[in-house]
């Protein structure tokens, strides 16, 4: 074995039982929390373009948008330790984890329309969507303004 095929295995040994510790081992709680990190990861790659486009990057909102982005990651954890706690079926882990895809869904759509992807959608969709990811867009469109010091 290479040394880099032990230090993956070592991590990997660790990682594992510590990720089943913290949310389960569940095949819902691996395909739920893998859902919530691919769209974390959309979710940051449309904030970064909406950011670069309309000029609002900055650094600082960058690093501390990682810090906020491990909190939420940490709420479906938390939810499985309260129902260890209580002897819950994995009703608090359930309601944390699908509330916080939602919030990303929600930020990762609107970062989407902010960078201009959203002509890529049919119009039905496109109407649908600015509904449903309405508050979050002003939201986002507002804090953009505020950090360029104009319109965004």
């Amino acid at each position: 074995m290479t040394k880099s095929q032990i230090a993956a295995s070592t991590i990997g040994a660790v990682l594992v039982p510590v990720f089943d510790f913290m949310y389960g081992e569940a095949d819902a709680v691996v395909t739920i929390m893998a859902a919530l990190l691919f769209f974390v990861v959309m979710d940051w790659l449309s904030g970064i373009r909406a950011a670069k486009k309309d000029n609002t990057y900055a650094s600082k909102y960058g690093i501390d948008g990682i810090f906020r982005t491990f909190f939420m990651l940490l709420l479906p954890a938390g939810g499985h330790l309260l129902d260890m706690v209580f002897g819950l079926p994995g009703a608090i882990f359930g309601a944390l984890a699908i509330g916080t895809l939602y919030h990303v869904l929600q930020s990762m759509t609107a970062n989407a329309i902010r960078a201009g992807w959203g002509d890529w959608l049919p119009l039905s969709v496109m109407d649908w969507i600015i509904k449903w990811a309405g508050s979050e867009l002003d939201k986002k469109i507002k804090r953009a303004a505020s950090r360029s010091g104009g319109e965004g």
